[in-house]
This record gives C-alpha cells, structure tokens and sequence, in this order.
C-alpha cells in the first residue's frame, strides 16, 4: 500500500501551493455556468486538469518523485479504504435494484410516511441512522437509493431528495460518540466524548430543529401525495440487515459484503437472475462507481501534492499569525480546521492536521477544550458536507445518478449547521463553556 511522504518538501508560495484547488473550482464552476448545465462537466476533468497543473507547478522535484507524491495521495489507506467501500455499495445497490429491493423499500416508506411529511421523515431517520452508527458514508449507503427511489416515483427533484439524507448524515457524523470526527475532535483536545456531546448538541440542535421545520413547510405546501405500491416483505430484508447490522456497530466493509450474498440469495430464490445475471449485476453496480472512484484517486493526489508544496502549512501559520482574543482564537481555530478541509476533502483528516494548533491555541487563550472540540468537528462536518468532491456527496451522487453540486446547492442542514456554528462563537454560546 502507498504512504504518504513523510514531510513537505521545498516550500514555495503559498497561494500558488493552494492554485490547483482554485483551478478546479474554476474549472468545474465556471464551465457548468457556462455550459447553463451541471450534469455536461464530468468532476473528473476538472480534477485532471487540476493534477496536472499541480505537478506541472512541482518545481522542486524530479518526474518520477511528482508522480510518486501525487500516487502516495491516490494510493492512502484512507483513499484506498473509500474506494473498497465505494465498489461494494455499487455491487450492493446494483442486486438490490434487480430484486426488487428499492421498490419495495420505496413503496414501504411511502407506506408508513404521510406524503406531505416526507421530507422532513426522512431527515429525521437519516439523523437517527447516522448518530447510530456513527457514519455518514453508512447512512447514505442505506437510504439514498431509497430517497431517490422515491423521488423517481412520485416526479419529485432527485438532487433534492438525496440531499435531505445526505445532510442528516452529517448529524451523527457530528455527533455520534463512535464517529470519527468526535475519536479526533476529543482526542486532539484531551476532553471526553460525553463533554463534548453537552457542547456540540447546544450549537447544531437549532440547525436540526430549523431544518426539520423547513421540510415540514415545503411538504405541507407542496401537496405531496403518492399512492403505495405493494411491498414484499422478504425483498425488504436487504435493507433492513444494512441498518441493523450498522446499528450494532458492524464496520460497513462487512455489512455490504453480507448485504451483496442475502441479495444474491432472495434474487436466486425468486428467480430475479441466474448465477451469471447476479455477477452481471455486480459488475453493473460496480461499473456505476467507476466515475467515483477516479475522481476519488484523483482528488488524493492532487491534495496531497498540495500538502507537499506546502499549501496547508501556508493556511496555517497565515490563520494564527494575527489572533487576538477569545473569539478571534475559536474564529482562527474555525477557519483552520475549514480550510484544511478544502485541501483534504476528508473531515476527520482535517481535524487531526490542525488539532495539535488548536489545542495550542486553546491553551494560549484561556479557551474550553470542550468547545473547541466541537468547533473543530462542527466546521469540518460542515465543509464537508458542501464540498462536491467530498467522499459523502460523491457518494450519493454514485448511488442516485445526479450530479454531486446539484445534491451540495440542496444540503441545508450543513449549511445552517455552519451559521449556528459561527453565532455560538459570535454570542459566545453555550455560555458554560464560553
């Protein structure tokens, strides 16, 4: 498995370190204005564009070391731990669509769920699911080709749909005691999870309480109402052994795998496919991830020569450089946390990058480990769940088909959850540990 180097190598500007990020963004942004079209610019073009500029502005290095640095990035344990994830939840929903399995899930949910509280149902399981099992990229695999089932279904706005889940994700991912981020947040501050959890719930409560509201509006105004369609009991059974297996904390890897083998058996037991049709149903569900799975390695190298110039090292000593009192440190621990988010699409690396800083900072300003902890995790969660190039949204992009920054224009609860962020620094909330 490829490593990553173990230092940057010769610094060079900062802001040219940090350009093959804002190239792509450019690259991305401004050619889907352009083209009035979203779905007409593949992110992977974007990205290679963007990689080769990144080497191409590699000065210090021969070649072959460029190659080497941006292949270390691509070949990480945490690149290469997404991609087996990213391959299995293709070959997952791929059988479970030809059993039957969405559409009886689909139909099961419009079944249990009034039409005109959908939307807001369905963020409110994705915020039970998520906090259960601590993540986000679980949650997504379980109910985005349900959401988007039942977007299909009753003509709503697939994007939309799939972004409701997507962004109660990040509920747990932020607060759930066995997520990563919360491991790295309390870790790198040396406060306990359960402190953490009192901070961390009075900033993002509002967030969720808000959001739910907001679905609750746009169904009642919406007049949704789709007729259910007959469910069978056994083809639910995919989908009900994801969530529970995931609930009692079994990593995802082994959850999909099982969830591929019971698919294979409920699809040769109805007659859904032959032996040969199940591994063309694999290879289908794989073949769909294929897309995912380049941007993924790309976006692993491209950030890692980032690294490596020096682009991270830049935002850091520029954010702490001219701080000055308490709410200035939790602003520079925010925006630190934030920006190394933008450079490393992964939120819970982001948090270990830049929490020794932050307990430094902490220390220095008299500030409580407690709420930075929670800023840490909440500005990461936050960032994440916007970037189009993060792992989640690329994830729900794969499994409902539409474009990943169509699902971030949709994804309110980060967003608010970012803004209440910012006010509990403002107003100093919550006050005890203020």
């Amino acid at each position: 498995m490829a490593t990553l180097p173990d230092k940057p190598g010769k610094s060079m500007n900062g802001w040219l370190a940090l350009s093959p990020l804002l190239l792509f963004l450019c690259i991305y942004l401004v050619s889907s204005i352009v083209a009035e079209d979203f779905y007409k610019v593949p992110i992977a073009a974007a990205f290679l564009l963007a990689s080769a500029y990144a080497l191409l502005i590699t000065k210090s290095e021969t070649i072959e070391r460029k190659v080497e640095i941006f292949s270390a990035g691509a070949g990480h344990g945490n690149v290469l731990l997404m991609i087996w994830i990213f391959v299995l939840a293709g070959a997952f929903a791929g059988t479970a669509e030809d059993i039957g399995a969405i559409d009886s899930a689909v139909n099961f949910t419009l079944g249990i769920l009034p039409g005109k509280f959908i939307y807001a149902g369905l963020f409110l399981a994705s915020c039970f699911i998520s906090m259960a099992v601590g993540t986000s990229v679980g949650t997504i695999v379980a109910l985005v080709p349900v959401a988007s089932g039942i977007a299909q279904e009753a003509g709503m706005d697939v994007a939309f749909m799939t972004a409701i889940v997507a962004g109660g994700a990040f509920f747990g991912d932020n607060l759930s005691f066995i997520s990563d981020t919360t491991i790295a947040a309390t870790r790198t501050q040396g406060c306990s999870m359960k402190d953490k959890f009192r901070v961390n719930i009075g900033i993002v409560a509002p967030a969720a309480i808000i959001v739910t509201i907001i679905y609750i509006v746009i169904g009642l105004s919406s007049g949704t109402e789709v007729a259910a369609g007959a469910v069978n009991g056994v083809k639910l059974i995919p989908y009900l052994l994801v969530i529970g297996l995931a609930l009692i904390g079994v990593n995802v890897v082994t959850v999909l795998f099982l969830g591929i083998l019971v698919n294979a058996v409920i699809g040769f037991a109805y007659g859904a496919f032959s032996w040969v049709g199940w591994l063309a149903s694999i290879g289908s569900g794989i073949g769909s991830m294929g897309e995912l799975i380049i941007v993924t390695m790309l976006a692993g190298g491209m950030l890692e020569v980032i690294r490596h110039n020096g682009g991270l090292d830049f935002i850091i000593s520029g954010l702490t450089r001219h701080i000055s009192g308490k709410r200035g440190a939790e602003f520079s621990i925010a925006a630190l946390v934030s920006l190394a988010n933008l450079c490393t699409a992964n939120n819970t690396i982001a948090i270990i990058t830049t929490g020794r800083i932050a307990r430094d900072i902490t220390m220095r300003f008299g500030l409580d480990p407690r709420k930075t902890a929670s800023i840490l995790d909440t500005f990461s969660c936050m960032v994440q769940g916007l970037i189009p190039y993060g792992a989640q949204i690329l994830m729900a992009s794969g499994l409902s088909g539409v474009s990943g920054i169509s699902i971030a224009g949709f994804m309110f609860y980060p967003f608010l959850m970012g803004i209440c962020a910012i006010l509990s620094i403002i107003f100093r909330y919550p006050r005890r540990y203020s």
